[in-house]
């Protein structure tokens, strides 16, 4: 597959049909076709070659190819939306990747690689789908039936990617028409023309797709009413003006939005622990209304998903008792969380979804370095001598395989890093106890979310895991956005409870030790929280879009949406400066760092060439 858009997006589509003829050998050989592959040249193949069965379903896999892309290697997605925002920011390697915390001019430039790659990746499928499209309408081959279900799967496919483009970077080139000639003259829609051929896609797709569909990470019907409710959402909630709001979005986001939910009819539920959503046996699990796929058959899985690598501890494998393993991960350690994530943004006592999606403790695998008792100094004096009547005899492990090795506390000791009393302090633990305080780039609490113990080697890079890109629990949060914003705070507060009654602790479910460790709570304690987390209409009036974005992100911790919701609510400028330390310190983020740059790659390849400001977003030139 050729990577470079050498001579503009009109190029784009030549490629496109070779990419698409590709993939169709390929289903092809995987299958066992070998009879066809004998029998046809591919050199014969045509553009009227997919208006057939055969070659939508080729076009169809290509353009579901693409979406893996933000999950590749490359530090992409997850460094775009989950670094330079509130709740995350950049932890030891993820230093390296400034231009997505701290805006640096230096790194977030239009030249910036990954952009050009994300522009690149896009446009392809896009064009992909336009082709597919305009073969699709005019074929006389397909059934109603499959002309129907493709044509839904292609305007999905091509409003989701466009959906993906005009968040990152505003005024873009709309194309809907298969193009094979080379063009150059490619001038920026509006933002509102974008938004109003995203929605009409997903009108003309939603009645066209299955409720269930027969494959894993197809789309269906209620993936189209999620996806169409956001977009109405994002259109109603800032900067009108742009986005071309209409006065009948909140509604029309409400219905699709409630369309999706189970007591309206939905195919969906919630699940009922919210730590079963991580775990990677429950992939596809009811709750689940689109996941871009992925599996550890490298046959099919092009680089994989990549997102476990970014959010371990770095520190982890180098600690006593610790060594790498499949389990607790490749730490690439990129994104930590921000202390409004550790510190406020949950009530850790009440709120299950904290100590549910963060990983507290590493559990000792390494026999060879066990930690021992020992005599400890620092500048010549002697500050911990081995208490045997503590059971702390010299020279005795302190630990022993299975026990806990690493611990991370959001509790405050009291104590700054590197001086003697904080020695002292740590000195007593049997393993390496990290007191808030101690928490830095290189060791800090992980996110358990993208984490993949599934993977065939410690080593390896290609994960497995699902990417979750819709579910039901962001669908309650839409629908109750949309109740808040109209001012129906009664439908937002219910809605708004649906997720929280999961998010409690229930009555009978054993509770994380932290609950009467460290959050005051009563050992042994079995009983709901949920009446102690729940909201009232009157809790939702005060600052609503402020409750919203912060439920949001409690309930999607790092799942890939937080740039985005930053942007659309018109805050990231002002929450960013308030809550990332590191992207506040560099002093090179602007209010103009809503949007990305324009790939210069592309503005290069423009003739005529534009006016420079008609072209680049404002303060990229």
């Amino acid at each position: 597959r050729d990577r470079s858009v050498s001579r503009g997006l009109g190029d784009v589509y030549k490629r496109q049909v070779r990419y698409i003829s590709i993939m169709l050998i390929f289903t092809f050989m995987v299958s066992g076709c070998s009879d066809w592959l004998h029998e046809d040249d591919s050199s014969k193949l045509t553009y009227d070659f997919y208006s057939t069965e055969q070659g939508i379903d080729a076009a169809l896999v290509a353009t579901y190819s693409y979406m893996r892309w933000g999950a590749g290697n490359k530090a992409r997605y997850n460094m775009m939306t989950e670094m330079g925002v509130d709740l995350f920011t950049e932890a030891r390697d993820g230093k390296t990747r400034e231009s997505f915390n701290r805006y640096e001019s230096g790194f977030m430039n239009p030249s910036l690689k990954v952009l050009y790659e994300f522009w690149e990746n896009h446009y392809k499928a896009i064009s992909t789908a336009n082709i597919a499209i305009n073969q699709v309408e005019k074929s006389s081959e397909l059934s109603e039936s499959k002309r129907n279900l493709s044509l839904g799967e292609l305007h999905f496919l091509r409003a989701y990617f466009y959906f993906d483009l005009v968040q990152h970077f505003g005024k873009i080139p709309l194309e809907t028409e298969g193009n094979f000639e080379v063009r150059t003259d490619y001038k920026r829609a509006p933002v509102a023309d974008i938004y109003n051929q995203i929605i009409s896609d997903l009108r003309f797709a939603e009645p066209l797709l299955p409720t269930k569909p027969a494959n894993g990470g197809k789309a269906s019907r209620d993936a189209a009413a999620h996806l169409l409710a956001k977009v109405y959402l994002t259109r109603a909630s800032a900067e009108t003006d742009i986005r071309g709001m209409k006065p009948t979005d909140l509604d029309s986001c409400l219905y699709y939005a409630e369309s999706v939910l189970p007591e309206n009819g939905g195919t969906h539920k919630l699940m009922s622990n919210y730590a079963d959503l991580w775990d990677m046996k429950n992939q596809g699990n009811s709750e689940v209304i689109y996941a871009v796929q992925f599996t550890n058959n490298p046959l099919y899985n092009d680089d994989g998903n990549w997102f476990h690598l970014y959010w371990n501890a770095a520190m982890y494998e180098l600690q006593p008792g610790m060594i790498r393993d499949i389990a607790n991960g490749r730490p690439y350690g990129m994104i930590r969380p921000t202390d409004k994530t550790l510190l406020t943004l949950f009530d850790r006592k009440n709120d299950s979804r904290f100590y549910k999606s963060f990983k507290m403790v590493f559990y000792a695998n390494n026999k060879k370095t066990l930690s021992k008792w020992e005599t400890l100094s620092y500048d010549g004096e002697v500050y911990f001598t081995p208490d045997p009547a503590k059971g702390q005899k010299e020279g005795k492990n302190k630990i022993e395989l299975g026990d806990t090795a690493i611990y991370f506390s959001v509790q405050k000791c009291g104590l700054q890093p590197g001086t003697l009393e904080m020695k002292k302090y740590l000195a007593n633990f049997k393993y390496v106890y990290m007191p808030y305080e101690m928490h830095d780039i290189e060791g800090h609490p992980v996110l358990v979310k993208h984490l993949d113990p599934t993977r065939p080697d410690k080593n390896t890079q290609a994960g497995a895991r699902e990417w979750i890109r819709m579910r039901l629990g962001e669908t309650y949060l839409i629908a109750a956005e949309a109740a808040g914003r109209k001012g129906d705070y009664e439908l937002a507060a219910k809605y708004i409870n649906v997720v929280r009654k999961r998010a409690a602790w229930a009555t009978g479910e054993v509770k994380a030790p932290q609950y009467w460790k460290e959050e005051g709570g009563e050992m042994g304690n079995m009983e709901s929280t949920y009446d102690l987390i729940k909201v009232t209409p009157d809790d939702l009036k005060t600052d609503f879009i402020t409750f919203i974005l912060d439920e949001r992100g409690r309930e999607l911790l790092g799942e890939i949406y937080r740039w985005e919701d930053l942007v659309r609510c018109g805050v990231l400028y002002d929450w960013v400066m308030k809550f990332n330390k590191e992207a506040k310190a560099a002093g090179t983020m602007k209010p103009f760092h809503k949007l990305r740059p324009i790939p210069q790659n592309h503005i290069d390849r423009l003739k005529p060439a534009g006016k420079i400001e008609e072209e680049q977003n404002e303060g990229y030139y």
